[in-house]
């Protein structure tokens, strides 16, 4: 027997309710995560509208409330995706203090955490957003930039060593990254952190400023 009068009267009024922007915000994630796991199993050029809309259980009026299409949704979960990551990466580095190999070791475990934690999101950065648009390519050279930027504040300095070596060793780890994602295994990114502190601190073995791998 259901709740009649001021039972009822009550119980609805203890019910939470969701703000309008709480549910807006909400939809626009799913349809930014329906979106980047559609192109990690076909492909941007693939995944149509009535895909994403399907997958994200929305109307497709919705998703043109919020967006101006396929593209607008797919850079949006880019700029989501390389502002959360960047974010890990920096905060783990900076509590990592000024031992710069443990900072290292601190933002590249972030780093492969969130391939591992978000394999659709980082898949959409890394794979396909070279080639996706001209503006999801210029996206993707711009967050490079920012990472070799970071690198540069964060690796030693010295005049044995090539100007652009931040610049190859920011590439590789992309590199190593796109391949691990290609070949489907994402979610053991973090199994790359040996290999890929290895790699990093070759070139300052090499020149006497780091303890070694």
């Amino acid at each position: 027997m259901g709740l009649v009068g001021p039972a009822k009267v009550f119980f609805a009024a203890m019910r939470p309710t969701l703000s309008p922007q709480f549910i807006a915000s909400h939809k626009r994630g799913r349809i930014i995560d329906a979106l980047a796991e559609l192109t990690a199993e076909q492909g941007y050029e693939a995944t149509k509208i009535s895909d994403v809309v399907k997958r994200a259980a929305v109307a497709r009026k919705t998703l043109y409330d919020n967006f101006t299409g396929k593209e607008d949704v797919f850079l949006r979960a880019f700029d989501v995706a390389h502002e959360e990551v960047r974010g890990r990466v920096e905060e783990a580095c900076e509590g990592a203090g000024d031992d710069w190999e443990a900072a290292l070791d601190a933002g590249l475990e972030a780093l492969l955490a969130y391939v591992a934690e978000q394999p659709a999101l980082a898949h959409l950065c890394l794979v396909e957003a070279r080639a996706a648009t001209a503006d999801s390519a210029a996206r993707y050279d711009k967050a490079i930039e920012g990472f070799i930027e970071m690198a540069r504040r964060s690796l030693p300095r010295d005049k044995r060593l090539p100007d652009t070596t931040e610049e190859w060793l920011v590439g590789g780890v992309a590199s190593v990254l796109i391949q691990q994602m290609r070949s489907g295994g994402a979610e053991r990114a973090p199994e790359l952190l040996p290999e890929l502190r290895k790699f990093i601190l070759n070139p300052y073995i090499g020149v006497g400023l780091a303890q070694g791998a």
